[in-house]
């Protein structure tokens, strides 16, 4: 079977990576099912994370069931590396710090938040956080350098904490609510989007606002992603459209137009995520089943091979990753699986 020794030389290969010469094909994208990525420890609540790993052959579950899990990807047998238990702790999100040695992760109706130093071996709750007036700590994310922690609050506020000490820096004001915020790659802007419409660029040295544009056509923003080149930027909206906009456009224009507006789902976008080498973008909205969709990039097609034709396979997605140099693609479920997908034109890891 040609298709498992491909699989063990992706395995076998360093460390060195050399981007494919050839650039993905649009149309149909060559993937193979995998075993379950979480299958040696499945769950029958919901998960609301996978991540894979920045650096090690490994991706992290972490659902309603109060656990946070680790497993090694061989797309084969998929082992546990180990699960640790949260008590009265639903995990809303978790992410690996930017060096990979610790996981953050956070609730529904809590203040506190919990650290994972996976080197000591350690699970440190962090209570309070000073000079934080939030009476809880749901999203959040990590910035690419490894020095800061950005926590969503209420009524547009935005927090930057240190990482090391998880201490509050500053804060940051948008008008409306905080629909969902990223950092540029280099980690030197914060991209927000508001539950009106609006998208706020941040200077993260200064925390003042460079630049602000309405997302075309948005009544409701509701998730942002921006590719790993910082290219494109995608805005999510409550129509299930996704607006991607390149960056010549959105940092300079008040009123820039989209590269493409993708129509493809019908219920709000929920999550979105572009895979490292800015030629995939993967869309979806957890409010319908199947509703998920891998657009080619530049083309801005979907490919139409996924999902299956007429079958249930992913059900309702939660949240999606592609491993660090896009040879995985993993999507989590309502259902408690981690679905795992061999991307084919990608040769490692």
């Amino acid at each position: 079977d040609d298709d498992d020794d491909d699989e063990d030389n992706l395995m076998h290969k360093t460390g060195n990576f050399v981007a494919s010469s050839e650039s993905l094909p649009k149309g149909i994208i060559q993937m193979k099912n995998c075993l379950n990525a979480n299958n040696d420890r499945t769950s029958d609540a919901r998960l609301t994370t996978v991540q894979f790993h920045p650096s090690a052959q490994v991706v992290m579950t972490a659902g309603v069931d109060q656990s946070i899990s680790l497993f090694q990807v061989d797309g084969k047998t998929n082992p546990k590396i180990q699960s640790i238990h949260l008590e009265r702790f639903p995990v809303h999100k978790a992410r690996f710090s930017a060096d990979g040695e610790q996981v953050i992760a956070t609730s529904f109706h809590n203040r506190l938040f919990y650290v994972y130093d996976m080197m000591a071996g350690k699970v440190i709750p962090v209570y309070k956080v000073r000079g934080l007036d939030e009476r809880k700590v749901k999203e959040f994310e990590v910035s690419p350098d490894g020095s800061f922690l950005l926590l969503t609050g209420t009524s547009g506020y935005l927090h930057l904490l240190t990482m090391k000490t998880k201490e509050l820096v500053r804060s940051m004001k948008i008008n409306g609510d905080v629909a969902g915020a990223v950092f540029s790659p280099d980690g030197s802007k914060v991209y927000t989007s508001s539950d009106e419409g609006e998208v706020f660029i941040w200077d993260v040295k200064s925390s003042k606002c460079v630049h602000k544009f309405m997302d075309d056509g948005c009544i409701k923003g509701t998730c942002i992603a921006v590719s790993r080149n910082g290219q494109y930027l995608a805005c999510g909206s409550n129509s299930g459209v996704v607006n991607i906009y390149s960056q010549e456009g959105f940092f300079k224009e008040s009123n820039p137009k989209p590269v493409k507006a993708l129509m493809n789902l019908v219920t709000t976008a929920t999550s979105l995520s572009f895979n490292p080498t800015t030629e995939i973008l993967a869309i979806a909205s957890s409010l319908e089943d199947e509703a998920i969709k891998l657009v080619h990039i530049p083309s801005f097609t979907v490919f139409s091979n996924f999902p299956v034709f007429r079958r249930k396979t992913v059900f309702l997605p939660q949240c999606m990753d592609f491993s660090p140099r896009s040879g995985f693609f993993s999507v989590a479920n309502n259902k408690g699986r981690a679905l795992l997908y061999r991307l084919k034109h990608y040769p490692d890891f």
